[in-house]
């Protein structure tokens, strides 16, 4: 399941949260949250999973583009050796072989370059989100706790009120 997916379905759940008057705290189907981020420690694996397969893409095209340099080099070198015979144009030759070998060398670093600039931003997207939903899900715990503690001081007050009531 896509976390993003399992995000809306909390702040769904939010949503539908029962506010408690004159304060910020809501009751929350503690049933359905847990169920949710029990739904995303499943899908997490699933999200590195596909960093893992974008960080095998990048090395394959790193792989295709050093094929295609060696392929470049291989090519250049062999009509400089076709060029040799002529020794007017032998330097020339060298020189743009070099300059296809500097070029191909430059155009793999730039795909290798790109490759892992997406990878750090995937990921880092990842743990951004990851981190916002921890502390959301932190938060909920703190807020659950505090109500029950809330409402379990208010119990005993009623409690006692009611067993003066009855002495009198």
């Amino acid at each position: 399941m896509d976390i993003l997916h399992l995000v809306d379905r909390l702040e769904e759940l939010f949503n539908e949260s029962y506010a408690i008057p004159l304060t910020n705290n809501v009751i929350v189907n503690e049933d359905r949250m847990l169920e949710i981020i029990d739904q995303m420690r499943i899908s997490i694996p699933e999200e590195v999973k596909n960093a893992q397969q974008v960080i095998a893409q990048r090395d394959r095209v790193f792989a295709q583009a050093q094929e295609e340099a060696q392929r470049t080099v291989k090519l250049a070198k062999e009509k400089g050796e076709d060029i040799i015979a002529r020794d007017a144009i032998v330097e020339a030759a060298q020189d743009r072989a070099d300059q296809i070998i500097a070029q191909a060398r430059i155009e793999a670093e730039k795909a290798r370059l790109e490759a892992d600039e997406y990878i750090v931003e995937s990921l880092g997207a990842l743990e951004t989100e990851l981190a916002r939903l921890i502390s959301q899900a932190r938060n909920g715990i703190a807020s659950l706790t505090a109500e029950r503690q809330e409402f379990g001081g208010e119990f005993e007050d009623s409690v006692e009120e009611d067993e003066t009531t009855v002495e009198e």
